[in-house]
């Protein structure tokens, strides 16, 4: 039995609903360190890795999530993979400084601060481009109230 149009577009929602739209991906800008998060094998180094972050959100607008990836270079398929939600750790919402430091575009820099495995980092948006950074700026790990 084949269903009508309407009934399958309310259970693509319903679904998406549960597990999260794509909202936006970014790239681990090649000047910058991995996260902390991430143990490459020895003889391997950060040239021969990539990551990708891959924010999602709900219908409802009420949560999400952030899934980070490592890549290998020479593989299709994710080395390591995190999710956090933003339930778990409320700090994976993006926050900007105040007053917002000169020389950046409006409402930029923006940071998310995550934590996996104990192990706390900061990553940095610079303007609006699918590019992140990761940032070991004392002075923003202070204004954020981590620690290093």
């Amino acid at each position: 039995m084949r269903l009508p149009y309407y009934p399958k577009i309310i259970l693509l929602c319903l679904m998406l609903g549960l597990s999260g739209c794509l909202e936006s991906s970014f790239q681990l800008s090649g000047d910058s360190r991995l996260p902390r998060w991430f143990d490459i094998p020895e003889g391997k180094s950060a040239s021969d890795y990539t990551v990708r972050i891959d924010l999602h959100s709900t219908i409802d607008g009420g949560g999400g999530k952030t899934v980070i990836k490592l890549y290998n270079k020479n593989k299709y398929f994710p080395t390591e993979e995190h999710t956090i939600t933003i339930e778990e750790q409320p700090s994976s919402l993006s926050v900007q400084l105040e007053p917002q430091p000169e020389g950046f575009p409006e409402g930029y820099p923006a940071y998310i601060v995550i934590t996996i495995n104990d192990i706390t980092d900061i990553i940095e948006f610079r303007k609006m481009e699918p590019v992140f950074y990761m940032t070991d700026d004392p002075t923003i790990w202070k204004e954020l109230g981590v620690e290093k």
